[in-house]
């Protein structure tokens, strides 16, 4: 077994793509995906399993960039084959996720302990993080009870609980929280200082069905104060607050067999506040939004959908106030014809800021599939993209520039799907090719009045291309073993002639990652390990250096008295005690360890 681990280059929890481990909970996974008629997709699937944080389930697909300062207080942004953090969006169970102040959205604001699926969708440039209802057996109660405990002082509890109310009804409550004294050492003699965190998650999920349809209801809150100690070469003691609260509610429902109904709304305040040595600063956030879908059966070949989303934000700060009404609307068609299907989507977006300011963009996608045999599929996609600055890029006080155009994006992709199921084994083999077209990327400049003031201007062009190869297999019997290997080539390179960058690698898109993940089950044990190489990479001064890290896990589960469960787990990031950077300034830790207990019934 010791073996297997260290002559594959060492592998990890639950693979990719549904190959994961079994979990202990009682939840049932389901995509929900986002909420876009007839959807141009191409995705990627993972299960949570026996993750902590969200950044080491998004970790496992080297398309995706994860953004990391460092540590659990640092900020973790996420962004899909080289087009930035500001152009992917996130969902929670199908709604949208908003930031419309600085467009990068805290992946450390968002827990797993109620989240059971994680959707990578690269045309629709989006990650969705679903919820799924909860199933139950003999007991009309379940849940778990976890505590885990490691280095830097940190102690991560979470709970959940979930009641069947009545057949059709159900409710699911949960919380989290991370303390952490965070200061970590992340080389001989030099430590990060002022990494503190101290967090609070919670949430309630309502489920409910009825004939030919569902809907469920969600609340959730998250409380953070932390310390931000800034770059290595910079120090501070500065401290940042964040107070984030959601109700979302959805509705679906089928009116025949040729109608479904699909509506939601949200009401959302966030507040940041930084104190700071060069001057505290705040930010509320309000957002509401109204979405609905209608989805149309034309023939038995055809499908229609349209959309209409409204979205209000407001900010208030202590730089500037304003406000802004979206508009997304969209025409979509689905269509088959034997062993060949496709998508076809117009749609529109507009953005009205209450500095008069508008913004309207026209998107067409089509994606195309053909099935050339039960395990195998090629698919092709093409979609426009663009990206409305936002508030900061425009209005902040000497910084922003209200004559910023949108950022515009052509995004394509083919590649081929391969799955054979035979004798307990699960194959899997996934190929894309890719080239994503960026203009009018917005880049700060020193301006022509005064070179010592900087601002955006739309004079970037990026040039995304490469490929994504993954395969692995899943092998069920007394032992259980699962290997996934994935590679991502991305040549993802300034093309504007007049940047001094021009030709060379965007920062910090690494142009090879390799990711290598698998486990070892055997009578309640299991085994699992993730190895990770990333090279190519850098900071826009320079080269970066090449990386690679190791994290090893060991859990063991026990049945108590038949209806309770217990796992106990042992945990090491970063075996080998690697010094390396995701952002530049910002050392991760070294070696961590983190042990763990969870109850459930």
């Amino acid at each position: 077994m010791l073996f297997f681990i260290l002559s594959a280059g060492l592998m990890s929890a639950a693979l990719s793509g549904g190959m994961s481990v079994p979990q202990t909970d009682s939840l049932r996974p389901v995509t929900v995906t986002s909420e876009r008629p007839a959807a141009v997709s191409r995705t990627d699937t993972l299960s949570s399993g026996n993750s902590i944080e969200i950044s080491d389930v998004l970790r496992k697909i080297p398309g995706v960039h994860v953004g990391d300062n460092g540590g659990l207080s640092g900020l973790k942004t996420v962004s899909l084959r080289g087009l930035g953090s500001a152009h992917t969006s996130l969902y929670v169970d199908g709604v949208r996720v908003g930031n419309v102040q600085s467009g990068q959205n805290d992946l450390g604001m968002l827990g797993l302990e109620n989240v059971d699926q994680v959707v990578v969708d690269y045309a629709a440039n989006s990650i969705s993080f679903n919820t799924s209802a909860p199933e139950f057996g003999a007991s009309s109660a379940s849940g778990n009870i976890r505590v885990h405990a490691g280095s830097f002082s940190t102690y991560l509890p979470s709970a959940r609980l979930a009641l069947r109310l009545s057949d059709n009804l159900s409710l699911s409550v949960n919380g989290a929280g991370i303390i952490s004294k965070g200061d970590y050492r992340y080389a001989d003699g030099l430590a990060r200082t002022n990494n503190d965190i101290s967090q609070f998650r919670g949430g309630l999920d309502l489920f409910g069905r009825m004939k030919d349809g569902e809907y469920r209801v969600k609340i959730y809150t998250n409380s953070t104060d932390r310390g931000t100690p800034g770059p290595v070469n910079w120090p501070s003691e500065d401290r940042q607050s964040d107070r984030n609260t959601f109700l979302q509610g959805r509705y679906r429902k089928g009116f025949s067999s040729v109608y479904v109904l699909d509506v939601s709304a949200k009401v959302a305040y966030d507040d940041i506040a930084y104190t700071s040595s060069w001057g505290d600063s705040c930010y509320g956030q309000t957002e509401i939004q109204l979405n609905s879908s209608h989805h149309f059966k034309v023939r038995n070949r055809m499908d229609v959908s349209a959309l209409v989303n409204l979205q209000w934000d407001g900010l208030e700060s202590t730089a500037y106030n304003t406000s802004r009404l979206s508009v997304l609307s969209s025409l979509g068609a689905f269509f088959r014809a034997g062993r060949f299907s496709g998508d076809a989507v117009l749609e529109y977006t507009g953005a009205f800021d209450r500095a008069a300011l508008s913004r309207n963009v026209l998107s067409p996608a089509l994606a195309l599939r053909y099935k050339v045999s039960e395990d195998l599929e090629l698919v092709a996609f093409g979609r426009r993209a663009c990206r409305v600055p936002v508030f900061n890029e425009l209005y902040y006080v000497g910084y922003g520039n209200p004559s910023l155009k949108p950022e515009d994006a052509i995004m394509m992709d083919a590649g081929a799907d391969y799955k054979r199921n035979a004798g307990g084994w699960t194959i899997k083999a996934k190929a894309d090719a890719f080239l994503n077209l960026l203009k009018n990327k917005i880049t700060s400049v020193p301006s022509v009045e005064d070179p010592a003031v900087w601002m955006p201007c739309n004079i970037g062009k990026v040039r995304s291309a490469g490929l994504d190869v993954a395969a692995g297999f899943v092998r069920k019997g007394v032992w259980t073993l699962g290997l996934d290997a994935r590679w991502n080539l991305n040549h993802a390179v300034d093309v504007d002639s007049s940047n001094t960058s021009y030709g060379q690698q965007i920062p910090y898109i690494a142009r090879h990652t390799l990711v290598l993940d698998g486990s070892v089950e055997w009578k309640g044990w299991t085994l699992l390990s993730f190895w990770q190489m990333r090279s190519g990479r850098t900071d826009g001064a320079g080269a970066l250096p090449d990386y690679d890290t190791l994290d090893l896990s060991l859990c063991r589960t026990f049945t108590l008295c038949r209806s309770y469960g217990m796992k106990v787990s042992l945990s090491c990031r970063n075996v080998f005690d690697r010094s390396y950077e995701i952002a530049g300034g910002y050392p991760m830790p070294g070696r961590t360890l983190m042990g763990g207990v969870e109850f459930s019934f």
